[in-house]
């Protein structure tokens, strides 16, 4: 096997592409009939692969990996002897080996992702993001910073009417509960899709206006597509319009919104209204 890309931005485009395609050929061979089953090979082999692949090309960096032991915990001390701490390190990779494990296990969907992006601490923006990668591997496509997409163009509803009919992608299984609420507030419609990544994704390449998540999230659910939609020039933020921060003591970052610019002041008013 080559070597990998040096650049971080490539060499995060690629680690996505080598675990995605490890997850294509699990799909192929374990098959559907035990979801279960394949939910936790998946997430292994995902993130056994990312992990070989870091300690062999990025030894001094440290990791943040949502399939490490104890990765939910508020942590002050890593608990490995001799690992490098992500809190007092440099750079930090945050990790989701595999995002959307029930779309994953189930048969024909795509919209399930790998999420691989850098923290550099002396990083000039406030997420301190500074390269990442979103493999959408049943899609064949993986969206990283060393080529960001082109800025989502205008619908054309818009374009022609003068008037944006908001597209506002939404968990499948867990929506915010003021969503719905929101949604008639800005006259928008609700789109239904799988994972963070997934979601966000579909803002970064305008198959979809807006993503908002409110119920809960880690880092690893949102760092690689944050650096995604931000290098593509998206917004992104918490939904009280604050900075979303990475590499934080607790890794819990439970709120979001990636949108057009164009839309972000109208939807973190109407956020305002309904969120509290």
């Amino acid at each position: 096997m080559t070597s990998p890309p040096m650049i971080d931005g490539a060499f995060a485009r690629w680690l996505a592409s080598r675990a995605g395609q490890a997850l294509l050929d699990l799909r192929t061979e374990m098959g559907f009939a035990d979801a279960g089953a394949l939910k936790s090979a998946g997430d292994k082999v995902s993130h056994d692969l990312i992990r070989t692949e870091l300690a062999k090309w990025r030894p001094g960096d440290a990791v943040l990996s949502e399939e490490d032991e104890g990765s939910r915990l508020a942590w002050a001390a890593e608990v490995n002897t001799g690992a490098v701490s992500r809190l007092t390190a440099d750079r930090v990779w945050i990790i989701d080996p595999l995002d959307g494990t029930r779309e994953f296990s189930e048969e024909g969907r795509s919209d399930w992702a790998v999420h691989v992006a850098l923290w550099a601490r002396r990083a000039p923006s406030p997420h301190g993001l500074v390269a990442g990668a979103v493999g959408l591997p049943a899609q064949h496509r993986v969206l990283g910073t060393d080529y960001p997409p082109a800025y989502p163009p205008m619908t054309v509803e818009a374009a022609t009417a003068g008037e944006r009919k908001i597209r506002l992608a939404a968990s499948r299984s867990r929506p915010p509960v003021f969503l719905t609420d929101l949604a008639e507030d800005v006259g928008a419609h609700l789109v239904p899709m799988g994972s963070a990544g997934a979601k966000i994704a579909a803002v970064v390449t305008g198959e979809v206006d807006a993503y908002i998540h409110a119920g809960g999230q880690y880092e690893w659910d949102s760092a690689a597509p944050v650096a995604v939609a931000t290098a593509t020039g998206l917004h992104a933020s918490r939904i009280d319009g604050s900075a979303l921060r990475y590499n934080e003591a607790d890794p819990r970052l439970p709120d979001l919104l990636v949108c057009r610019k164009d839309l972000a002041a109208r939807l973190l008013a109407a956020l305002q209204r309904h969120s509290g």
